[in-house]
């Protein structure tokens, strides 16, 4: 740890990695004749990480919580099976986010279009404190 990481590690705060209004294509549902179904699907995930990966001493992708490969997951998840549920994709999601260490906390809200009419969202939302967030863990060992 350099000498400005340890200055502020004595001062914590919250740092987050926040991602959203994604436009992610899952299929989800079984729609029949007249059944709106929705156009897109949109995922805002907000994951609590240390301030040491946020207020980093030099500017380098070691230093920090690379996302990306979350993205990509999360990506490979909406493409690589059908749905019955909007639930079972933020599980997905979720178990995901549990297995990084750098994850304290997360919030996830997704969201489908339209929901009647042409209009209209309609969504679920999971927030996980650390609590929370150790007990998906200890249920994926």
């Amino acid at each position: 740890m350099s000498l400005f990481q340890d200055q502020l590690s004595t001062q914590k705060g919250i740092g987050s990695v926040e991602l959203r209004d994604l436009e992610i294509a899952p299929q989800i549902g079984t729609y029949g004749s007249g059944d709106v179904v929705p156009e897109t699907h949109i995922l805002d995930l907000s994951l609590r990480i240390d301030t040491d990966l946020v207020l980093i001493d030099a500017d380098q992708m070691d230093r920090v919580f690379d996302y990306d490969l979350l993205v990509r997951d999360i990506d490979a998840m909406c493409k690589d099976r059908a749905y019955e549920t909007q639930e079972f994709l933020i599980t997905r999601i979720v178990q995901t986010c549990a297995a990084l260490p750098e994850v304290e906390a997360l919030s996830i809200f997704l969201r489908k279009r339209p929901e009647l009419g042409g209009s209209g969202q309609l969504g679920i939302r999971l927030d996980l404190d650390e609590v929370a967030l150790r007990t998906v863990r200890s249920s994926q060992a």
